[in-house]
């Protein structure tokens, strides 16, 4: 049998698709957003979807962005989600830990996993598994999946040398997330609190210190003016998956391509997260220093503080919190397997030289 020429073969495919999505409902997805979408990856990921929502949907669907505090609260988005107030919205899990605990579990971990380790148990794991039954059990109408992971953050913006654990007794520190519980049993005083309230309330003096994000999103909002010291590593978010949540009505009224679209265009704007953030953070850091910042690296000793105050984290928040135990239970298993190939198949790594 004869092929049928290129051009008609394309001709029939995009026939087709057309067809596809006049069949579709036209469905539009506004969606606020927890991150303002001009910081590198920590907001500009959702705009990689939305850019190209409507020309893989053959324009059936359509995102239109509300940037933080334009449509709801940031705080407010997973309700909004959840209710049908808005169609979709965008953050990391973290940003629910008051209300669901264990949801900082699929946002990021103090001491890892990193991203590929991490994205490994969402997608080949029970971590999306998991992730979606911590929202249903908690009566949210909300789909959700992974759409965007972040390069390894910076620990913490000081205006003194810590040099050992007793330094930061008294501190009042902006902190993100499982951190915060290893630094406020380590005597700090930590606080939540968006990009665009750190710069004013360290120049208040309402706060002392402050960790928010990668090199290049904390240049965004100003920190080396203030404050000195800058700490490496983010041993308390080695990686920071960022989630799409979509309201499980409007989810449900997609057809299985425009679901598939939005899969996989997410899974698309993952990789570019993890590639832009990986790529942008050394010239930053150069900088710094030439502006007067000290890079500083944390001894082990400080290291080890900060682990062992995490294994306790670990064992308090397991005995209050089922959710908790289930799940980091089940990264626990994923990881001590995983161990086996990590310690075989990458290289050490070199001395930190800051």
């Amino acid at each position: 049998m004869k092929k049928l020429p290129l051009f008609l073969m394309t001709a029939l495919a995009v026939g087709s698709f057309s067809a596809a999505s006049a069949e579709e409902k036209r469905i539009l997805l506004k969606t606020p957003i927890y991150y303002n979408s001009v910081l590198p990856s920590l907001g500009s990921t959702i705009k990689y979807v939305s850019d190209n929502i409507a020309t893989l949907s053959g324009r059936s669907l359509k995102m239109k962005i509300y940037e933080p505090n334009k449509l709801v609260n940031p705080k407010e988005i997973l309700d909004a989600v959840s209710s049908g107030k808005v169609q979709a919205g965008y953050a990391t899990a973290g940003n629910w830990g008051g209300k669901i605990p264990a949801a900082r579990l699929f946002s990021s971990i103090p001491f890892g996993p990193e991203a590929p380790e991490y994205l490994a148990w969402f997608y080949h794991g029970n971590g999306n598994k998991l992730h979606q039954e911590l929202y249903d059990n908690n009566n949210l109408n909300v789909k959700v999946q992974v759409c965007g992971v972040l390069a390894p953050e910076t620990s913490g913006w000081f205006k003194n040398e810590i040099t050992k654990p007793e330094d930061l007794k008294g501190l009042k520190m902006r902190f993100f997330g499982l951190g915060a519980l290893v630094m406020e049993k380590l005597g700090v005083s930590t606080v939540g609190l968006p990009g665009g309230e750190i710069f004013p309330a360290i120049e208040k003096g309402v706060i002392d210190a402050t960790e928010f994000s990668m090199p290049v999103v904390d240049q965004r909002i100003g920190l080396k003016k203030l404050l000195k010291y800058n700490y490496f590593p983010g041993w308390h978010q080695q990686a920071t998956i960022m989630e799409l949540i979509i309201n499980k009505d409007t989810w449900n009224k997609m057809s299985a391509r425009q679901q598939s679209v939005i899969e996989h265009l997410c899974k698309s704007a993952t990789l570019e997260a993890i590639a832009l953030g990986e790529a942008i953070q050394a010239p930053v850091m150069e900088e710094n220093v030439k502006q007067g910042v000290i890079n500083k690296y944390w001894s082990e000793s400080m290291l080890s503080t900060f682990k062992s105050t995490w294994d306790d984290v670990v064992v308090e928040e397991s005995a209050k919190d089922p959710e908790f135990k289930r799940i980091y239970g089940d990264l626990a298993e994923f990881r001590k397997r995983y161990d086996l190939w990590e310690s075989n198949a990458f290289l050490p790594r070199p001395k930190p030289s800051l």
